[in-house]
């Protein structure tokens, strides 16, 4: 009898493996939230970003629907990563331009298989693939591209700003260059000093305001 894999953990590690074992350079990044749905698995490469959903044979298709929908808009290639028992059917339940990737034991050690390569995405938005980017990474790409900081901008404009300004093959591999470049111990205060920032300009901006004001009253 075959042995089932119950839990997705027990796949990840040996999957990131075998993923850089095809695609080369690669990095991961782990439950990234898309739209409504999470992401198990975002697989970066120099071009492109890879969307992998696990599905272990313990899991359902409940919310497979709406994950799908929401891959195909994040990311430009997909792929479902199945056990056994799902592996003869799950052609049933994802479009065709998702990559399809089987697991399975053998002999006490997980068995890797891309039953179908992945296709480019059809309803890939630029507009939400670069909401991986964290402000920081926005900025650098207004810098590196010659515009302006627009600091005291939302994160939704300076998106837009960047999806509108830049041609779609230079973005894919900036966003891909930022993803391989981005340091977790140094970010996060890159972050709070940018927030600290705009609570500076913000407090200037209110204090002119009642200075205004008072001017005015006299």
């Amino acid at each position: 009898m075959q042995e089932l894999i119950t839990h997705d953990k027990d796949i990840r590690e040996p999957l990131f493996d075998f993923l850089e074992e095809q695609y080369g350079k690669i990095r991961i990044i782990e439950e990234k939230m898309m739209g409504r749905s999470r992401a198990d698995v975002v697989m970066v490469t120099e071009n492109a970003l890879f969307g992998l959903e696990i599905k272990s044979d313990a899991d359902t298709y409940a919310r497979l629907a709406r994950q799908i929908k929401d891959y195909s808009r994040y990311f430009d290639y997909n792929y479902v990563v199945v056990g056994t028992s799902h592996a003869a059917h799950i052609t049933e339940h994802v479009p065709e331009h998702f990559g399809i990737i089987t697991v399975e034991y053998i002999t006490s050690v997980l068995d890797f298989y891309i039953l179908r390569k992945p296709q480019k995405s059809p309803d890939l938005e630029m507009s939400s693939k670069i909401q991986i980017l964290w402000r920081p990474e926005l900025n650098r790409l207004l810098e590196e591209n010659g515009l302006p900081a627009y600091r005291q901008k939302g994160k939704q404009f300076v998106r837009k700003i960047l999806a509108d300004s830049i041609a779609p093959e230079r973005l894919h591999r900036q966003i891909s260059e930022q993803l391989f470049e981005r340091d977790y111990n140094t970010i996060e205060e890159e972050i709070e000093n940018f927030r600290e920032e705009q609570q500076k300009r913000r407090a200037s901006k209110a204090g002119t305001l009642r200075a205004k004001k008072r001017r005015r009253k006299r």
